[in-house]
């Protein structure tokens, strides 16, 4: 993996990869090209060891307004139904890769979010908007089902059931004391702090160990499908993997010195 991409912007310094979409006189919409390179980027990811945290920025006052209107909608209205449904999976694909990419991943979310990128906001692990930051998961507002890319399994569990679907149905705007409020956003900073808080909390998150970040990521992911009594076990199992790695004997090792750990991922 790279920073040379295409179709988005890409940063790695420090253990920190820092992404964005490129198209700010457009309030950075999704194309099918952005939509396959993201996909493809966060597969990737899951095999390189050099980024340890993700920040999915915004781009000029904006995070994304979704979906190109010109580049996706248009040419959606005059697919068969079999494109479409290769379109639908290969958007849904890019949730579950950010899901499964094993790196914590922060949104910085600043004024528009919506559709498509509303999703990848929610898909996120951690949130951080501006006051003028506005969420819509608006599909019922172009005709479509508000059960787009994972929307209807993943957003009650952010914010509760009542309000996904109040949100889902109406497709209108959560205001950023609304998401923060409800649990959707972590934290609301002032526009020219949003930067360096996502920047601040990935360094926090990476500084830690990382194996132990991933199988953190991962059992949040796969616990959602499971009984009490197999998340226990489940759990048992991960944390006895974790308690193998040197990471775990840094930790014990720096607590006897009186000492802050330093992690390094093994």
């Amino acid at each position: 993996m790279s920073a040379e991409t295409t179709h988005f912007l890409c940063k790695i310094e420090d253990g920190i990869a820092t992404i964005a979409l490129d198209r700010p006189e457009r309030k950075n919409p999704l194309t099918f090209d952005s939509y396959a390179e993201l996909r493809d980027w966060f597969r990737d990811l899951v095999y390189n060891d050099n980024v340890n945290a993700v920040v999915f920025a915004s781009n000029g006052g904006n995070f994304s307004s979704g979906g190109d209107v010109h580049d996706i909608i248009g040419p959606l209205t005059r697919m068969s139904m079999k494109e479409l449904l290769a379109f639908t999976r290969m958007t849904g694909d890019l949730v579950k890769a950010i899901v499964n990419c094993g790196k914590p991943v922060i949104a910085a979310i600043d004024g528009i979010c919506v559709g498509a990128g509303a999703i990848i906001a929610m898909a996120a692990d951690l949130r951080i908007a501006t006051p003028e930051a506005k969420v819509a998961f608006l599909f019922t507002r172009v005709g479509l089902a508000g059960c787009d890319m994972g929307a209807c399994a993943i957003l009650p569990r952010i914010i509760g059931q009542g309000r996904a679907a109040e949100l889902l149905y109406t497709g209108r705007s959560m205001s950023a004391d609304e998401g923060s409020a409800w649990g959707f956003h972590n934290r609301v900073v002032p526009a020219e702090e949003l930067d360096e808080a996502a920047l601040k909390l990935a360094e926090q998150i990476a500084a830690g160990p990382n194996f132990g970040n991933m199988m953190t990521k991962t059992m949040l992911a796969q616990e959602w499908s499971m009984s009490i009594e197999q998340a226990i076990e489940a759990e048992a199992q991960a944390q006895a993997i974790c308690m193998q790695t040197a990471d775990f004997e840094r930790a014990y090792n720096a607590f006897v010195a009186k000492q802050r750990p330093v992690f390094e991922g093994d």
